[in-house]
């Protein structure tokens, strides 16, 4: 099997490194400053193991790529991307005959949970990705991921539910290049347990790191918001329990000397100006369903708004105070 990685910032290039640094084929799929950097100098890689400078193959998007009947598409753009990168690899010929949509496995490695539902209005063979990967795209070309022993937890399954033989065998390619990927049966369940936690990137990316006595407060209200909804709404999720035993030993933050990680996700989206942000994907689910459901979620509704805000506006990480964010909750409670 090949891996198309689509998508090569922080964990598409971690997994796209692991892979290829393990003797798995790999192409990286990137643009701008990063394609180049990628393809004139390869991957750099940045880990508690040390520094590996990988020479995997770069495409900057489809017409770089000649596909195979052999490759899986592994999604890890952001989840406002998702749309673009389905409609730009759909109808890709295969090597043989028929396309990208008709043949090929696609994985989402993505946060939220709308991303797999997407994919499979155009594509036949979606899998989901549960990912737990600490990872920072530091500059082009370079990556930084500090997840030890292991780099990264990668829970698969096929969409909406079950696994099969390629599961199995993307489940194995992984494992044997410093990545744990159970394979699982009802892999949204995983996405979900994930979303919850995800709620609080938005706050993270708007007030900086979440360490005051407010800040903390905000954190909880937003995924006690979030399981309530779920809740409502009848959607299993995993626990932080389950989180914690899957785990175990085998992946722990470890600092990287030269590695300032600075933030999750959507921190990152802020730092580097992309202008968007996941909060659509992430809080708007919880808001999404709360409104089906006939739930408020003042919470949610204000991380949601003020992070699309701060990023469509250029506002880098830290642009609001908890103190802020308190206040505009409570006029909407």
């Amino acid at each position: 099997m090949r891996y198309i990685i689509i998508g090569a910032g922080a964990v598409g290039g971690a997994i796209g490194g692991r892979l290829f640094e393990g003797g798995r084929e790999v192409v990286l799929v990137a643009r701008g400053a990063h394609h180049r950097a990628l393809a004139e100098k390869g991957l750099t890689l940045l880990t508690p193991d040390g520094t590996a400078v990988l020479p995997v193959p770069a495409a900057d998007g489809p017409d770089g790529v000649d596909l195979r009947p052999d490759d899986v598409l592994l999604l890890a753009v952001k989840s406002q991307d998702t749309r673009a990168a389905l409609d730009a690899w759909a109808d890709r010929p295969v090597a043989g005959g028929g396309t990208a949509a008709e043949l090929l496995p696609l994985v989402c490695a993505q946060n939220a949970v709308e991303n797999e539902r997407e994919a499979l209005r155009r594509f036949r063979r979606v899998y989901g990705m549960c990912v737990w990967l600490p990872a920072t795209h530091l500059e082009p070309g370079v990556i930084g991921a500090e997840g030890s022993p292991l780099t990264g937890i990668l829970h698969i399954g096929r969409y909406p539910h079950g696994a099969d033989d390629t599961a199995r065998r993307i489940a194995a390619d992984l494992e044997a290049c410093k990545l744990l990927a159970p394979v699982s049966e009802d892999v949204m369940r995983w996405k979900y347990g994930k979303l919850i936690t995800n709620l609080s990137n938005a706050l993270e990316a708007l007030t900086g790191p979440i360490e005051s006595a407010q800040a903390l407060e905000l954190h909880q209200a937003a995924m006690a918001e979030g399981t309530r909804v779920l809740d409502a709404a009848g959607i299993g999720y995993a626990t932080d329990q389950e989180r914690a035993e899957v785990a175990g030993d085998r992946m722990r933050y470890r600092p990287v000397p030269g590695v300032n990680r600075g933030g999750g996700s959507s921190w990152q989206s802020l730092a580097r100006g992309t202008g968007s942000i996941e909060a659509d994907y992430l809080n708007g689910e919880i808001v999404l369903l709360g409104r089906v459901h006939g739930l408020a979620t003042p919470v949610n509704g204000v991380l949601q708004r003020l992070a699309d805000r701060a990023a469509r506006a250029g506002r880098g990480p830290g642009s609001t105070t908890p103190a802020e964010l308190a206040a505009l909750i409570a006029k909407e409670s």
